[in-house]
């Protein structure tokens, strides 16, 4: 066995090429040509070529079509192989189903289909559009996987079908999201192209308008938005569902929705809509039902006086009743090898364009061998017409042969035959021989020769092939055109929901336990009561309404904004923190605090200090409502966090450290900054002791502090002489441990402003 030296770089490169383009080709993208992925073209490819289950015949158990396509064609799972198939049944995916599907082939609501020996399944007439010419030459074929029979290389699609189904796939390196067209639309454009290559882009998209969804959602994309989709092959389109108000009696309404995104499980968008009335996120709401049948009919009722589209628009912005379908027209084009297609992201003209294009060769293609089938015909038809003068003659001579090899031969002779005329005739049951007429013969003759000179017309002339084209087009056109199911609204206002108008005011108690669980509950509930975890204790306590705003401080020095109102109202376990926001590895909580509706702080200040004894204080209005990624307070170096938070009331600070040593100081001395910076020295501290404590206060206040060890001191502000910050202090207790917290500290840890 020879041993080859080869760099490894090199090898894992090509290997890594080889397998990447097996995906990309083999499996994940679609080709421009007749839009389907190999699974695809397999499926429809056996169920017309070996099963012949034709829209004419009946359905046939989905198993066998499942068992035919995996054993001649596609060397894959059983499971991907009848999702394929399933997918290519159901309406609310496809925009043109290509399967006729008879038992459970699932649901908008996510329901899986029955097992592929539960169903049965043929083609629909639309599918033959897309197999179309395929027994008359018109495309390659193949070796399949074994290399025992041949399969199609793509199939000689009538119809556009890459436009008007869409596809979505991810390969290596790339991915394809093709959103769906109306076919009245595209065949339209088609025949634009068709007419005058060089038609502006302009009226291409006036004639195709926008993506067109078989859940019939509204499109709102400006038509410069769509042009440029359209022209890079990326972009979002943005659906939302449709929805009218129902009048009821006794003065009562309703909303219901008649349409949802594309691709979204609506069991699991009511659900979302469910939680949200149940949490009272949405007050405005008091319940919702489901009750579709064929058409999309969700019930949300409203409470009394509600304002129904203010209710639409938070719904829109919290749940998928509003989303995105994020266009890439990626597609496999032909390239030099006609057996593996080149992926290339594309234009909306050029897809068109492939597509006219492939109909040229494809009609040619067909042109010719009806062309080459004709000339045998009339090669044949010559041959009878030399023996239709001497019938009885040519029969005798057949008669008396040995053979059909020396009948041919006789015959040959005599009449002047070629080898293909006298087998003909030798083959001809006698009584179709005797029955010939010449007459029927010579008029057969007539017009094969005239189909050959007009096939011969059209194949010179390149508006003879394309008017052929266009009325293949026309009667696609006729037998399968439709409307637009999805309006498209290039002019549309946002909707602007006032998220006051749908906060309910409601008394409530707002916790936040040690390890991270927030929520409300009814201020008439006892809170000592509350739910925790095992384990778990509480933190945070303190009355709010839900019109005011909750904050959360923690450890890296961020700060998380929200309203009260959208903490889950429960009596449960609430949530975790990093549900509402985006902490990170190790970010902990370190102050809460909540923030009045109307509050006489605006000008007060926050002061804060880090375990490393920095501080400085920023202005109250940096506690605005935030993203989930929150925004950075402090600037931390190394392995320093953020000790506390507290409000700026007086003229002195008093830093405390776990050590027990104090420093008081002119809160003047601590910086005032506009945004987030690293701040100055407050305490300056050994390695191992911290500030634990940062503490506004007057001459003549009192301090009672808890130590580690349970016990309690008290501090006498008037006993402390007034010096500078960065100092490491005195001792503000003789005896005890360490500083633990600050007693009744509404100050350090506050949980109102």
């Amino acid at each position: 066995m020879a041993i080859v030296d080869v760099e490894i770089l090199d090898e894992t490169k090509n290997r890594y090429l080889t397998y990447a383009l097996s995906v990309v080709s083999g499996r994940a993208l679609p080709d421009v040509r007749d839009g389907l992925k190999p699974v695809q073209r397999r499926i429809l490819y056996a169920m017309k070529n070996n099963l012949n289950l034709v829209p004419e015949k009946p359905h046939r158990k989905s198993a066998a079509v499942v068992g035919e396509v995996l054993a001649r064609y596609h060397p894959h799972g059983d499971g991907a192989c009848y999702d394929a198939m399933v997918r290519m049944a159901q309406e609310f995916s496809l925009r043109y189903p290509l399967i006729d599907g008879q038992g459970n082939f699932g649901s908008l609501d996510g329901d899986a289909a029955a097992a592929y020996r539960y169903t049965e399944a043929k083609l629909t007439a639309l599918a033959l559009e897309v197999i179309g010419d395929i027994d008359e030459e018109t495309i390659s074929e193949r070796d399949n996987f074994d290399q025992t029979v041949k399969e199609p290389v793509v199939l000689p699609s009538r119809i556009p079908n890459l436009l008007i189904n869409g596809a979505s796939g991810i390969a290596v390196g790339m991915a394809t999201a093709i959103p769906p067209h109306n076919l009245t639309e595209v065949i339209k454009a088609l025949q634009l192209l068709l007419e005058e290559p060089e038609t502006p882009d302009s009226k291409i998209f006036s004639t195709i308008k926008g993506p067109d969804f078989p859940t019939g959602c509204l499109i709102l994309n400006t038509k410069n938005e769509l042009k440029e989709i359209y022209t890079t092959g990326r972009g979002p389109i943005r659906m939302r569902a449709a929805y009218e108000i129902e009048e009821l009696p006794k003065g009562g309404r309703q909303i219901v929705i008649t349409s949802i995104p594309f691709a979204i499980d609506k069991s699991v968008l009511v659900e979302k809509i469910a939680d949200l009335i149940i949490s009272k996120k949405i007050t405005q709401l008091t319940d919702i039902r489901d009750e579709s049948t064929a058409v999309v009919r969700v019930v949300l009722e409203l409470a009394p006086g509600a304002d129904a589209e203010n209710s639409m628009a938070f719904l829109f912005k919290n749940t998928t009743l509003q989303t995105n379908f994020n266009v890439n027209l990626t597609a496999l084009v032909p390239s030099d090898n006609e057996f593996v297609g080149r992926p290339a992201q594309l234009s909306l003209r050029q897809m068109l364009q492939q597509f006219v294009d492939f109909r040229e060769l494809v009609t040619r293609r067909k042109l010719e061998f009806e062309q080459r089938k004709l000339a045998e015909r009339i090669h044949l038809c010559q041959g009878l017409i030399k023996i239709c003068d001497n019938l009885e003659e040519a029969i005798r001579i057949v008669r008396k042969s040995d053979g059909r090899q020396s009948a041919a031969e006789a015959l040959r002779k005599r009449f002047g035959l070629t080898e293909v005329q006298s087998l003909f005739v030798v083959d001809l049951r006698i009584y179709q021989l005797s029955k010939t007429s010449i007459d029927e013969v010579e008029k057969e003759l007539k017009e094969k020769l005239a189909r050959v000179a007009e096939i011969e017309r059209i194949l010179k002339s390149k508006k003879a092939l394309t008017k052929v084209i266009s009325d293949d087009l026309n009667r696609v056109l006729e037998a399968f055109g439709d409307k637009r199911r999805s309006p498209v609204l290039n002019e549309f206002e946002e909707p602007e929901f006032d998220k006051e108008v749908l906060v309910q005011h409601e008394d409530v108690h707002v916790l936040v336990t040690r390890d991270g669980w927030v929520k409300r509950i009814k201020r008439s509930n006892d809170p000592t009561t509350a739910r925790l975890r095992e384990g778990d204790s509480l933190f945070f306590l303190a009355e709010a309404s839900t019109k005011d705003q909750f904050a959360i401080f923690t450890t890296f020095g961020n700060l998380f904004v929200t309203k009260v109102f959208d903490l889950t109202a429960t009596t449960g376990f609430g949530d975790p923190v990093q549900k509402l926001f985006r902490f990170q590895d190790g970010e902990q909580i370190c102050n809460c605090m909540i923030l009045k509706k109307e509050s006489a702080l605006a000008n007060a200040e926050l002061l804060l200090f880090t375990q490393r004894g920095l501080g400085l204080r920023l202005p109250y209005d940096v506690l605005s409502e935030t993203k989930r990624i929150g925004k950075r307070l402090i600037k931390l170096s190394g392995a320093d966090r953020l000790a506390g938070v507290v409000l700026a009331r007086g003229r002195l600070l008093l830093g405390v450290s776990e050590q027990g040593y104090g420093v008081l100081f002119a809160m003047d001395e601590l910086p005032l900054l506009g945004s987030a910076g690293k701040g100055v020295i407050i305490q300056k501290l050994p390695t191992e002791d911290s500030l634990v404590l940062l503490v506004p206060v007057e001459k003549k206040s009192k301090l009672k502090l808890r130590l580690k060890d349970g016990g309690l001191r008290e501090v006498q502000i008037s006993a402390l002489t007034i010096g500078v910050r960065a100092k490491r202090g005195v001792k503000v207790f003789k005896r005890g441990s360490g500083v633990q917290s600050l007693i009744e500290d509404e100050v350090s840890k506050p949980k109102t402003a």
